[in-house]
């Protein structure tokens, strides 16, 4: 039997005990890069915030705007594009963000950031930080960018609040950089709750938050906060017949963003289940051609390679005598309804990529059932397949 000297044995702990905390310190760096980001996400009352109950309005309007301010940003994004005669010019465009974590993650807009090729970041100042876009949700219209350089001083992270939990005509503030104006405090209440409103690639957002406060051109993207400082809404839109404020202004819930954003974080995009087609609403189309059914999605269009082409859905095709055979209804998905491309994505919306559903459909006056598995559509697609 081979025997070891103390010498050896004393040798062969150290260098034990030197692998071990080498591996214990690998796996704890693999371990938070896999940690889902976003799961630090603050959701404390910011420090400094009393409880409403027990301030006036005014010192709850200050006390929250002193918290939370240095953690909102103007973004300044520089896109390009050629003229009628060919020639490059820059665009500029701006809006507001939120730091969302010590590493310099900025919640905002997708379409404050959409096209930009460059981005900078303001803090209250004259001072301008480099950033790049990390990901963004064209369906939500919610952006993460990161700074790619960091004030001196510990960046102000706000906290998120809890969407689910709001009711109408409970206080808010809103704070952004409308026309350019750093860190503007405006308040109101919300107003109204599950407003549906539009993305700008025409995809349903639901449930949006509707408030009276004051938002306007350069707020998109800024918080919409609680009366304990927490932010509720990601302030996204207005409706106005001037384009300014009227009092009508929505906000994209947190709680989506929270579901989202440690995707765009992890990935750079969200990723969704889709049937892989084109459609349109059967309602939009019965002025044009005589259909089958009232109610339904039209198959205009079947991406190559994905489920619904795996599965034999069929669009539009052309005929030799050159008309052309409608493509498939869908009237329903798993039992639930399907009456137009807003019910196709909110049922999509539920489901994982990889799932195999049941697909209801009407074929050439007939109906029929078709399991199709849900594929995850490239970028370059999304916004206008489903």
């Amino acid at each position: 039997m081979y025997k070891l000297s103390a010498r050896q044995i004393l040798i062969i702990a150290l260098i034990s005990g030197l692998f071990a905390a080498t591996a214990v310190a690998v796996l704890d760096r693999m371990s938070s890069r896999l940690q889902p980001a976003g799961a630090a996400f603050s959701d404390k009352v910011p420090a400094g915030v009393t409880d409403p109950s027990m301030a006036t309005d005014e010192n709850n309007n200050i006390e929250i705007y002193r918290a939370v301010a240095p953690g909102v940003v103007n973004i300044n994004s520089t896109s390009y594009s050629r003229d009628f005669f060919g020639f490059v010019e820059p665009r500029e465009g701006s809006g507001s963000g939120s730091v969302i974590d010590p590493e310099g993650d900025i919640l905002t807009n997708y379409h404050v950031i959409e096209g930009a090729t460059k981005l900078s970041v303001t803090f209250g100042g004259q001072k301008a930080y480099a950033a790049k876009v990390v990901g963004g949700d064209p369906d939500t219209d919610l952006a993460v960018i990161r700074l790619l350089e960091k004030p001196r001083e510990a960046l102000t992270v706000v906290s998120l609040g809890d969407s689910d939990k709001l009711a109408v005509g409970q206080k808010v503030l809103a704070i952004g950089n409308p026309f350019g104006l750093d860190r503007t405090l405006t308040t109101g209440v919300i107003s109204a709750l599950q407003r549906p409103i539009r993305a700008p690639n025409n995809r349903l957002i639901e449930g949006a938050i509707q408030t009276d406060a004051s938002i306007n051109m350069g707020n998109s993207g800024g918080p919409l906060l609680d009366s304990h400082g927490r932010v509720i809404g990601i302030n996204s839109q207005i409706l106005s017949p001037t384009g300014t404020s009227a009092g009508l202004g929505f906000a994209v819930p947190v709680n989506i963003a929270k579901r989202i954003v440690p995707q765009l974080i992890n990935s750079g995009a969200v990723r969704r289940p889709k049937l892989g087609i084109s459609s349109r609403s059967v309602e939009s189309l019965k002025n044009q051609v005589q259909l089958p059914v009232s109610e339904g999605v039209m198959v205009l269009e079947v991406s190559p390679g994905g489920g619904a082409a795996n599965a034999g859905l069929r669009g539009l095709t052309e005929t030799e005598d050159g008309s052309m055979d409608l493509g498939d209804i869908i009237v329903s998905i798993e039992g639930e309804k399907i009456a137009n491309t807003d019910d196709l994505s909110r049922v999509l919306e539920k489901r994982q990529v990889g799932d195999t559903v049941k697909v209801d459909l009407v074929r050439n006056g007939r109906h029929m059932s078709v399991p199709v598995r849900l594929t995850e559509v490239p970028d370059s697609r999304r916004g206008i397949r489903r």
